[in-house]
């Protein structure tokens, strides 16, 4: 009996694909984790709010879907940095449970706009994008140009930490935030600028998804839980964790529903997130 057939190395790739875009949304989070120390718990939720504007600018406007994508990252980008300056930077210094409290108060009022804004109604951009035929194997266009995006641009970022100025302060303020003020660097304007990179990652990703889902008010818990579990399965704040554990987690999701089902592939996920917590609990490469 051949076990290694066509179809589970067409779930292996699509296991693949799929942590692409886990791997960027963990990248996002873990980048403002690491440097600001608050976990977002509201972050699916711009990925939401950048999936109906490219609903809205496409489909009702009549925006090139080039031009739609691109309003989304910058639009989602200016709700990030909004979100730190009247939210986040108010309870910097209280307690951490305060902080998730907070942030998970604007994932239900984003919600809850939402539903009245735009309705419960399902939504859908309405580009239909082909499968891939390959040796008997189906692979969806849609994601590997998600992959492919996504890859992009995590060595973009990675680029943009490591050879600018700008990139190394964010670094830097990550490592030691109390010594930056002595060196002329401002933390205030690092957090604002950093809080909206993990906001035009989020709307990179709205991009990408919004190719592939449909758009409602609660998109976001599709997403939020099982990013904040790739998140804390790398470890909180460290990114090639977060990639790491994007694709481990993409793995047992995909190869566990070709075996037995889509839900219990993630049934498994979170099995393996579970045991993992108890063996490890700062994470593959987090520190103690």
């Amino acid at each position: 009996m051949q076990i290694f057939d066509s179809f589970l190395l067409e779930a292996v790739i699509n296991g693949i694909l799929l942590g692409g875009i886990l791997a960027l949304l963990a990248l996002g989070l873990n980048l403002i984790f690491g440097v600001i120390d608050v976990v977002w718990i509201c972050y699916a939720e711009l990925i939401m709010i950048g999936m109906y504007s490219v609903y809205y600018a496409h489909n009702v406007y009549h925006w090139p879907l080039a031009l739609a994508f691109l309003a989304c990252v910058l639009l989602v980008a200016a709700l990030g940095a909004l979100l730190h300056v009247l939210v986040i930077r108010p309870v910097l210094g209280a307690e951490p449970i305060n902080q998730l409290l907070v942030t998970g108060g604007v994932l239900f009022f984003l919600q809850a706009v939402a539903t009245l804004a735009f309705g419960v109604e399902f939504k859908n951009v309405g580009v239909s994008l082909p499968a891939l035929q390959i040796a008997g194997m189906y692979i969806s266009f849609a994601r590997l140009i998600a992959f492919g995006v996504a890859l992009g641009g995590m060595v973009a970022l990675y680029l943009f930490l490591k050879r600018t100025y700008i990139g190394t302060a964010i670094r830097a303020i990550s490592q030691d935030r109390g010594i930056m003020p002595l060196m002329g660097v401002s933390p205030n304007r690092i957090f604002v600028l950093t809080s909206a990179i993990g906001g035009a990652l989020a709307g990179l990703a709205a991009c990408l998804l919004v190719l592939q889902y449909d758009i409602h008010p609660a998109i976001g818990l599709s997403f939020g839980p099982i990013t904040f579990m790739v998140c804390v399965l790398g470890g909180l704040g460290n990114m090639v964790g977060g990639f790491i554990a994007a694709f481990i987690f993409a793995q047992f999701i995909s190869v566990g529903g070709y075996f037995l089902a889509l839900e219990w592939g993630y049934v498994l996920a979170f099995l393996f997130f579970i045991g993992m917590m108890f063996w490890r609990p700062q994470g593959i490469l987090g520190g103690k």
